[in-house]
């Protein structure tokens, strides 16, 4: 009987190709030509190279899944008209591209989230009162309005940081973009398990009564591991139930890749695109 392919799990890429590049090449990576990789989302934006990178990861075809995180979701509300580019953008080269609609269709079928062998795969976060299949189910309402045809629609109604709790009976673009903000924008909560936007440093337990999103009380996900990117600041942590896999690529640090079965670390240094301001 032949083993699975090893399941590498990948950290925000943020369009740095030369270090995926590498990655994929590393000799404990290229081994396995069967080889699945997870990306956590933000494959794009802000690095040198956003175009490359995200015709690298389609190449890999069924071999990849990335989770969307919302720089992936800025590209596709800039693709839909809905937002303009910001100055640190660096989409242009795929908005240019002769096969820019293949990848934005591309990038419009990609998961919110992705669940296999206990590890749940989403760019940011899950909101404390979500347990696996309610997480993959609301992730599914997103992704059916993001493949659907009014999916330009669907983009003017995620802007926005209120409300930043749960309700179940939150309905339409209200709805949505909790679900959105969740996934791809959370790092910090209160002990009620609501959102705070404000935070973007590292962690930190203090007197403003905020927390890191996974370390509010009583979260519903208690055996499976969330495994997530966006948080820069928070740097590689690995514990028994999360996994944050965002090394700062685009700021100078490395790109991280962790083998799923044992936990076997690979991290590429990567050149400087971004300074901190």
């Amino acid at each position: 009987m032949t083993s699975a392919p090893s399941i590498w799990m990948i950290g925000d890429l943020q369009g740095c190709c030369e270090p995926l590049r590498a990655l994929l090449a590393h000799p404990e990576i290229a081994r396995d030509p069967q080889a699945r990789f997870w990306f956590a989302g933000d494959l794009i934006n802000r690095g040198p190279d956003s175009l490359s990178t995200l015709r690298m990861v389609m190449g890999l075809g069924d071999r990849a899944i990335s989770v969307l995180g919302n720089h992936d979701l800025h590209l596709l509300a800039v693709a839909a008209g809905v937002k303009k580019p910001g100055k640190s953008d660096t989409l242009n080269d795929i908005l240019d591209a002769p096969d820019a609609q293949e990848l934005i269709d591309w990038l419009r079928h990609c998961p919110m989230a992705h669940y296999e062998q206990r590890h749940l795969l989403v760019h940011a976060g899950v909101l404390a009162k979500w347990d696996v299949r309610k997480t993959l189910s609301l992730a599914a309402e997103v992704e059916s309005a993001l493949r659907g045809p009014d999916w330009k629609k669907m983009l003017h109604s995620m802007y926005g940081n209120e409300p930043a709790h749960w309700k179940d009976e939150f309905s339409g673009g209200k709805r949505l973009r909790v679900i959105i903000n969740a996934l791809t924008r959370m790092r910090m909560c209160n002990e009620r398990g609501h959102m705070e936007f404000s935070h973007k440093g590292a962690p930190s337990h203090g007197s403003d009564g905020l927390m890191p999103w996974f370390d509010v009380p009583h979260r519903a996900i208690k055996d499976d591991t969330v495994v997530f990117g966006h948080w820069s600041t928070l740097g590689l942590m690995i514990r028994s139930d999360v996994i944050c896999l965002d090394t700062g690529c685009v700021w100078g640090r490395q790109l991280t890749a962790l083998r799923l079965h044992d936990q076997l670390l690979v991290q590429i240094p990567c050149a400087q695109y971004q300074e901190h301001h």
